[in-house]
């Protein structure tokens, strides 16, 4: 009956005359969501743009963050190493956590872990009609805080002529896209119907990495004189099998760069080995967004939306009683016998609702005035508990026995008022004003135990008040010249798991100070940019270099850091049919006199300045596109500088054998690496079979098979010297340091056909 409904609509929507519409100004309008949060051409920030045929020309399956992977300061990680499933972006060096997201203006990001799960959002970005991402503090915007950059994307507009289309993809480790895409355009001057529905599988560059991404995007508009009104839903439901643990480089000698040792190896009772089938990730998130634009008069304009988020979904784990993964039964409440362990499936599980308004008044007067208020309030109920489905050798556990429960609440609310004005010629000043208040709650067991055997329980009540205050100036010295600078101050709560990593630990709130200083030059045949950014920390929650039990990165306050940098870009289009893009950032990241704690876990010893983690100092980015006629190629080659794994400013730690003689050093870095992908496509049209246009072409990553780490993590213990330095080291143990390796040599053939 629904495909029927839907086949019906498009039919109707090519018979009915459309009454006439002004396009530009619905354009316009559809886009009054997102002007309020987004930066101008006379915005004194650094920013990127990413429009809808820049998207479409590298959507094959592989999620958003690696969509925007060349674009300045940017890296990547991928657990699969392949780009589908579990990815993450980091930039600058800061991590997801800290990098602000919204869709339509709306809160992306989880309200507790500050980060966005990209694995829940299969195949968005073939619903995203353009995408900025602002590096630094940005400007004023929803939600989480923006400590190292915004990503602001506007949803797909509503054509005004009716379409269908499928795009597939398929290509190596099982890896496959299948969407299709329909629209019934303006119908009667007024309403339109668009969607898409998505399918996205891969069996992963790593053994048993797995991903299964099934997707929908619908959405419905009034398009009046002055008015349009929208009703977006759009979910995602996604199974992954773990491969969040990454492998010690000894392992990978052992058993081959692909090595997975999540789903624990078990034997039978044929002595046969096998991986636990069920060792996965489940997760349902389901999307409503009500959104209202409104042209009030030549100058003014508002918009209005309600937003609500449905998500729930568990991991499961098969544990035993063998290995570095003794499982005592008296952690799940099997039996109070501390001594007791064995083997068990557990599962972890979430439910939680999303809601909230935002709402912002724009002015632009056309001759160089614009403001805006704006705000919104987002609430936040989530609750996190833990089932036993099966254990041995006690085997009296009733199914689904729960053995913690604690619920979060989170109440977010702000408010912020801009101006941007041309007071002289070509001189204009920004000024943008925030006030963020935040409630957050948590009640309840974890499923962590005291050293005295008594379970851990979340019990607090924290408000937050941030002033985020930002200045600049932008000069357009002639219409090829432009220079700027501002200054920020932005500040950011703790999530959720910092609270959980950190237990019984008084953490802060971190406040980042953000210069921003620039130069662009702009002429229709060469564009170059240069950016200096000074971002000075107080109280930044790092990275440690650790990993929680599932495969989340762990982070703390350090008092004193920073990050420091110039950014690059230059654009040339010599001829009509060959352009040259390249970026460049170079840095310097720093903790301030870091220290580390020894091995009684109590004594601190300062080590100076040292790098911070996952904050490489170069990365550079080249792009070279050609275009003939209906042929297109580019071939995309990008460098990133080696990483440290910890804070601590060692490389590497000894490890001792078990007489106490060192044996070998164990690397604690992410290598240097350079890639290249190489993507190839034509476009036709087969007007004869109602076809508009077809596009056939293929994408070969990592064309040379660079062998390398896109994330990692390491865990070393340190201890003083007799000559008072300090040394990184483990005892006959070499697996305390883990690596994500990506995936050599492979490649995408896609197809799209539009009618």
């Amino acid at each position: 009956m629904k495909k029927t409904f839907i086949f019906s609509m498009l039919l109707t929507a090519t018979t009915v005359t459309a009454a006439p519409i002004d396009s530009l100004k619905a354009v316009e309008l559809q886009g009054v969501q997102v002007s309020s949060t987004r930066a101008s051409k006379n915005t004194p920030m650094a920013f990127s743009d990413m429009n809808r045929d820049e998207i479409k020309a590298v959507n094959y399956g592989q999620d958003i963050p690696f969509l925007l992977s060349l674009t300045p300061s940017v890296t990547v990680t991928s657990d699969a190493g392949n780009g589908i499933g579990y990815t993450s972006i980091r930039v600058r060096g800061t991590d997801a956590t800290r990098v602000n997201v919204t869709a339509n203006g709306i809160p992306m990001n989880d309200a507790e872990s500050a980060g966005l799960y990209w694995v829940n959002m299969g195949d968005f970005a073939s619903s995203v009609q353009s995408m900025q991402i602002q590096r630094g503090v940005g400007t004023s915007t929803n939600g989480a805080g923006a400590f190292g950059a915004t990503l602001n994307m506007q949803t797909e507009n509503i054509g005004m002529q009716p379409y269908v289309g499928v795009d597939m993809s398929g290509g190596s480790y099982y890896s496959h896209k299948e969407t299709v895409r329909f629209s019934t355009g303006i119908i009667n001057g007024h309403w339109g119907l668009q969607g898409r529905l998505s399918n996205i599988g891969s069996k992963g560059y790593l053994d048993r990495a797995s991903a299964k991404l099934n997707s929908y995007f619908l959405q419905a508009g009034y398009f009046g004189e002055n008015t349009v009104v929208k009703f977006i839903t759009f979910n995602g439901q996604e199974e992954t099998y773990h491969a969040w643990n990454y492998t010690s480089k000894y392992e990978q000698s052992l058993y081959g760069r692909t090595y997975n040792s999540c789903g624990l190896m078990y034997t039978d009772a044929d002595g046969n080995k096998h991986y636990y089938d069920n060792q996965t990730d489940n997760y349902h998130q389901q999307h409503y967004q009500l959104l209202w634009n409104q042209l009030l008069s030549r100058t003014l304009s508002m918009n209005v939306a309600l937003h609500y988020t449905k998500g729930e979904g568990y991991y499961e784990q098969y544990k035993n009683d063998y290995g570095y993964d003794d499982e005592k039964l008296a952690k799940y409440g099997i039996t109070n016998d501390w001594t007791a362990v064995g083997t068990l499936v557990n599962q972890k599980k979430m439910d939680n609702d999303f809601y909230g308004a935002i709402a912002s008044l724009n002015f632009d007067n056309h001759q160089g005035l614009q403001a805006t208020i704006g705000g919104g309030w987002n609430k936040y109920v989530g609750d996190h508990f833990g089932l036993v489905k099966w254990s041995q050798p006690v085997t009296t556990v009733y199914p689904d026995k729960e053995y913690y429960r604690n619920t979060g609440k989170k109440t977010d609310m702000n408010v912020y008022g801009k101006v941007n004005w041309e007071f002289l010629k070509g001189m204009s000043a920004f000024v943008d004003l925030q006030y963020r208040h935040l409630n957050y709650k948590m009640n309840g067991p974890l499923d962590k135990w005291n050293d005295d055997h008594t379970q851990k329980v979340f019990d607090f009540n924290d408000n937050y008040n941030f002033f985020n205050p930002k200045f600049g100036l932008n000069y357009e010295i002639t219409p090829n010249h432009r220079v700027y600078a501002s200054y920020a101050i932005a500040h950011k709560e703790p999530t959720r798991n910092d609270y959980e990593d950190n237990f019984g630990i008084g953490l802060k709130a971190e406040r980042l100070n953000d210069l921003e200083i620039g130069y662009k030059f702009l002429s229709p045949s060469f564009s170059a940019g240069a950016n200096f950014y000074w971002m000075d920390y107080k109280d930044q929650f790092v990275l440690t270099g650790e990993l929680n039990p599932i495969g989340e990165a762990k982070a703390m306050n350090v008092a004193e850091s920073y990050r420091m940098g110039v950014e690059l870009e230059a654009a040339w289009k010599p001829v009509s049919w060959f352009r040259w893009d390249v970026n460049a950032t170079f840095s310097t990241n720093k903790v301030k006199n870091a220290a580390v704690t020894l091995k009684d876990k109590v004594t601190t010893v300062n080590v100076g300045d040292t790098h911070l983690a996952f904050s490489p100092d170069a990365i550079a980015n080249n792009i070279f596109t050609f275009s003939y006629d209906n042929l297109k190629a580019s071939i995309q080659s990008q460098y990133v500088g080696e990483q440290y794994l910890t804070n601590s400013g060692f490389k590497s730690y000894t490890n001792y054998d078990a007489n106490g003689n060192p044996e070998s050093e164990v690397s604690m870095m992410l290598d240097s690496h350079f890639t290249t992908n190489l993507d190839l496509s034509y476009t036709f049209a087969l007007k004869q079979f109602g076809m508009k246009e077809a596009t056939v072409g293929v994408t070969l990553y990592n064309l040379f098979s660079a062998k390398f780490d896109n994330n990692g993590w390491a865990s070393p213990k340190f201890r003083q010297k007799a000559d008072g330095s300090v040394e990184a080291y483990r005892n006959d143990d070499l697996y305390e340091a883990g690596f994500a390796p990506s995936a050599p040599f492979n490649f995408m053939a896609h197809l799209s056909l539009n009618f």
